[in-house]
């Protein structure tokens, strides 16, 4: 059994007054180090975090660290997805078992657990609450790659076209080669190229194409937990970057918000979690206490 690495923010119980909390790693998905079978920290339940491409759970750059400030009342897991971060290697990514890593985590928390994921790990957190949605306690989904809700869309499908126009055999790339290309050739600053950062693109080049997922919706919207989807405006996004990716990614994000029921959240830049985190965490304690409320 594959052992995740999940980085774990519980700072609910701090005394020091300094915000130092606790903090741990290898809480993996098979129950290794200090993740076991536990109810939420202080004040709430736990909160499942699954990262998307060229990142890792607790990254600064593309991950979850703005997010920190939410485990002075709950519990943060941060998974980081095989292939990812701390977690093993695998030959190829896949959301469906992502999918599948998610319930196991989340059937390991006592009364179940927020989930929030964001990108491809949006799709692998709906995948995963439509499966066992008596696991979730709410799902907050940030700019999610379900582009099977808007497949009818004439800019998801001329992003379909585009990527089938691409199909064919590629020229060998590095990771370095691969994350230059996918920052500054579409008008982004290029991340420092670490051996961290590296092995996660190149799983990402591994990964499976996420608009071979089919994503039922309807269970989603069944449950009777809140959803929330956040997506940036994408004003400041550079042009390339804005039209070959925002605009599928927020004509996606409406399609899921009123496909499952959801609020949508509107805020500015493209990066929600990481450029608005003080909007992005304000909303998601709003999330988790509708939920507290349900429950109560």
């Amino acid at each position: 059994m594959t052992v995740l690495h999940v980085t774990v923010w519980d700072e609910s119980g701090d005394e020091s007054g300094d915000g130092s909390g606790r903090e741990s790693g290898d809480g993996g998905v098979a129950g290794s180090g200090d993740e076991g079978v536990v109810g939420g920290g202080g004040e709430g339940a736990s909160a499942v975090f699954a990262h998307n491409i060229f990142t890792w759970g607790s990254d600064e750059m593309y991950g979850f660290a703005a997010q920190r400030p939410l485990a002075d009342r709950h519990r943060l897991l941060l998974v980081d997805r095989r292939g990812y971060g701390g977690s093993p290697d695998t030959e190829r990514s896949d959301f469906d078992t992502d999918a599948d890593d998610l319930v196991e985590l989340l059937a390991r928390q006592a009364g179940g657990a927020h989930l929030v994921g964001h990108g491809n790990g949006g799709l692998a957190a709906v995948l995963a609450a439509g499966r066992r949605p008596d696991l979730v306690r709410s799902l907050a989904l940030i700019q999610p790659s379900v582009f099977s809700a808007a497949a009818d869309h004439p800019v998801v499908a001329d992003l379909y076209r585009r990527v089938r126009a691409g199909a064919g055999a590629p020229e060998p790339v590095t990771p370095e080669q691969f994350l230059r290309a996918s920052t500054e050739g579409i008008g982004l600053a290029m991340p420092e190229p670490t051996a961290q950062r590296l092995r996660a693109v190149a799983t990402s080049m591994r990964e499976r194409p996420v608009w071979e997922a089919r994503v039922p919706l309807e269970p989603v919207r069944a449950a009777p937990w809140p959803k929330l989807v956040i997506c940036g405006t994408w004003e400041d996004a550079p042009e390339p970057y804005r039209t070959y990716v925002g605009e599928p990614l927020m004509v996606c994000a409406e399609a899921v918000a009123d496909g499952v029921g959801a609020r949508l959240l509107r805020v500015p830049g493209y990066y929600p979690h990481t450029q608005q985190p003080a909007a992005v965490n304000a909303a998601l304690r709003e999330l988790w206490g509708r939920s507290a409320g349900q429950s109560g």
